[in-house]
């Protein structure tokens, strides 16, 4: 690093940086390794967030030593990730959730609940059980007489 920074800061720095870049890497491993989406959105934030913070505390330590003062323009930047990573990451899985209900509906909206076949007007049909199978479903669905 410099001569006009201690050892033990170029050591700390050092390992803040591989520290938080290991955190980085372990993010990403978790994003190519997880199997669902929801698994996938949740290993890079929380990897990124801390991979963050210890790289600004990194350059927040090594810029302070150099300058001879407080560096603290550094915090905006680790409050700014800070904020938004979480947020970011809530807003991709509520538009996944929306995605899949809207996925679900249309798959249902062929035959909706309590569909009247025309052919046969006293049967209901439930989807997924063919026309002449829904008087058994129903039958079975029913609640015993009291």
């Amino acid at each position: 690093m410099s001569a006009e920074i201690p050892l033990w800061v170029q050591w700390l720095v050092g390992l803040f940086l591989v520290v938080g870049s290991s955190f980085a890497l372990i993010g990403t491993i978790g994003l190519l390794r997880l199997k669902s989406f929801y698994q996938r959105v949740h290993a890079p934030t929380l990897g990124s967030t801390l991979g963050t913070w210890l790289t600004v505390g990194a350059s927040m330590l090594f810029f302070s030593f150099l300058q001879h003062r407080p560096v603290l323009l550094e915090l905006l930047l680790g409050v700014f990730l800070y904020l938004t990573a979480p947020v970011t990451s809530i807003l991709l899985v509520r538009a996944a959730i929306v995605r899949e209900r809207r996925a679900s509906m249309a798959r249902h909206e062929d035959v909706p609940t309590g569909y009247t076949d025309p052919e046969h007007p006293e049967e209901e049909r439930r989807p997924g059980l063919p026309a002449g199978e829904a008087a058994e479903g129903q039958a079975s669905l029913q609640h015993p007489a009291r």
